[in-house]
């Protein structure tokens, strides 16, 4: 089976929608998905996912099925009266605590302890381990059981803090590495497909991350959303 994860377009967030630019990424988005043979259409509630992927739904005249747990990864952190996302954090807030490395261990620490981090993590997993199950895909423990093998393809439109949640799971690695060290850039694609080598048991490997040849091939320059400066004195955000 092939999971395919989008990141939405250059996302407008006050409206959450797209940009020009998102619109324009979304459509060359869809000169490349329309190519695949697509089993199921999955995609968060937020206008942003959705309009990215109305480009491909209406090309190949499909819908997609809206799953709640799909939205931007709503876990918080509490620090004094300030309550912030869990998943954009600087780097001497974590990386010097091994624990955040963890898979057993990052939700367990002081910080992410101190709201709802743990309770919102748990919903993403049991919805991607209910989704892959109905696509014959059993988590169980560090493999999946094959119930239904299969050359199935979905694709999930969402956003880069869920993906990276998703990916964590999946993986059964912390998600603060993938948060922190990866970037998905707008529209971009993430593939995992499973691999078989015993009968019944089957993992999903990564052939290809944040993945946006789509927007090369139409000429688009990649978008900086979900990036950060790359040097301090720049003036892009900090």
């Amino acid at each position: 089976m092939r999971l395919i994860i989008v990141r939405h377009g250059d996302p407008d967030y006050a409206k959450d929608s797209l940009t020009e630019k998102g619109w324009k990424e979304a459509e060359l988005l869809s000169d490349r998905l329309s190519m695949l043979d697509v089993t199921a259409f999955y995609c968060s509630p937020l206008g942003r996912a959705k309009d990215t992927a109305s480009f491909t739904l209406k090309k190949m005249n499909r819908q997609a099925e809206e799953l709640d747990w799909l939205q931007e990864f709503r876990g918080k952190i509490r620090k004094g009266l300030k309550i912030s996302g869990c998943w954009d954090r600087l780097p001497t807030e974590w990386v010097n605590n091994r624990d955040y490395y963890d898979y057993d261990k990052w939700y367990k620490t002081k910080l992410m302890k101190s709201h709802n981090v743990h309770k919102e993590y748990k919903k993403v997993c049991d919805g991607i381990d209910e989704l892959l199950s109905k696509h014959g895909y059993e988590h169980t423990g560090g493999y999946y059981k094959v119930t239904n093998s299969n050359h199935d393809t979905i694709v999930l439109f969402c956003h880069f803090g869920v993906e990276c949640v998703i990916l964590s799971h999946i993986f059964s690695c912390s998600p603060m590495v993938l948060w922190h060290n990866f970037v998905a850039l707008p529209t971009s694609v993430t593939t995992l497909i499973t691999e078989e080598r015993e009968e019944g048991i089957a993992v999903f490997r990564c052939q290809q991350f944040g993945d946006i040849s789509h927007l090369y091939a139409g000429g688009e320059e990649p978008a900086f959303a979900a990036r950060f400066c790359e040097c301090y004195a720049d003036e892009d955000r900090h």
